[in-house]
């Protein structure tokens, strides 16, 4: 059996154990991908990265990022999770942004009012969903088409595709069927209430990514950096603004979201909860 450093991190919440877990093995660059994948499904966490070695001179680590049934190109979360990890564990930076090496190519990653952000990484797919599917999404959602206010495609990576209800209120209720939407990642937002909802966020997120294995996550970092280039992009969300997530499941996810230069930044606290050795 070999040893490997381990962290388990909260990532975007304030409150320990309210936010989204993510494993980190570090050092992993002895482990096979069978390894990685059988690991990652014991977790049985949304997300198990591996930190290694970059294969390009331009990024600081590389990270593999995997849910108990597939490998991911990209995650937010884990993104932010695996840098938080590999900055515990002695990493220093070659500049004053931090470079990850993943399946989806090289994500800058900043400290900034601290928290750890993301640029948010192009799109794989955008533009207006179908609307036979579409009607499907509202029937798996139980909800009339109607109550869609707004749709895109917002895929970075896991496949996003989302939808905007007319408020928090609408997206709370949700009881989704699943098992009618089991090949979909659906992701739901809508806008808080000035009047009747404290004035924590401006936008409730709810993620399904049931292709992912994950009927519900709790907070999505990926699925909140494609809202953000679709929300701002059509002029239905600011330039700065806070998402909350992981409300029906008893947390307290909060996603940073600015846009600066063009360029969307996505983030939040980050904290070790355990550190410890994995036998593997």
């Amino acid at each position: 059996m070999a040893e490997f450093q381990f962290q388990q991190i909260d990532v975007f919440s304030t409150e320990p154990t309210r936010g989204n877990p993510v494993a980190v093995v570090i050092g992993a660059d002895g482990l096979t991908t069978e390894q990685m994948a059988a690991f990652a499904n014991w977790t049985n966490l949304s997300e198990t990265t591996f930190l290694l070695q970059p294969t390009t001179p331009d990024a600081d680590y590389r990270v593999r990022i995997f849910t108990p049934r597939t490998e991911l190109p990209f995650a937010g979360h884990p993104t932010l999770g695996s840098c938080h990890a590999w900055l515990a564990a002695g990493g220093q930076p070659r500049g004053n942004t931090i470079v990850q090496e993943c399946g989806l190519g090289l994500v800058p990653v900043r400290a900034h009012n601290g928290c750890l952000a993301f640029a948010a990484p192009p799109l794989q797919r955008s533009g207006a969903v179908e609307p036979g599917l579409l009607h499907r999404v509202a029937d798996g959602l139980k909800i009339p088409a109607s109550s869609i206010r707004a749709a895109a495609w917002t895929d970075n990576g896991p496949g996003w595709l989302s939808v905007m209800l007319g408020s928090r209120r609408e997206v709370l209720a949700l009881e989704p069927d699943y098992a009618a939407l089991s090949d979909l990642c659906i992701g739901v937002t809508g806008p808080w209430d000035p009047i009747h909802d404290e004035q924590q966020a401006q936008f409730e997120v709810r993620g399904f990514a049931m292709a992912c294995g994950v009927n519900e996550d709790p907070v999505t970092g990926s699925l909140n950096a494609g809202l953000a280039q679709w929300l701002i992009g059509s002029g239905l969300a600011p330039e700065h603004y806070i998402a909350s997530q992981g409300t029906c499941l008893g947390r307290a996810g909060r996603v940073h979201v600015d846009q600066e230069n063009g360029k969307i930044w996505v983030g939040g606290v980050a904290t070790t909860l355990i550190k410890g050795v994995l036998r593997l």
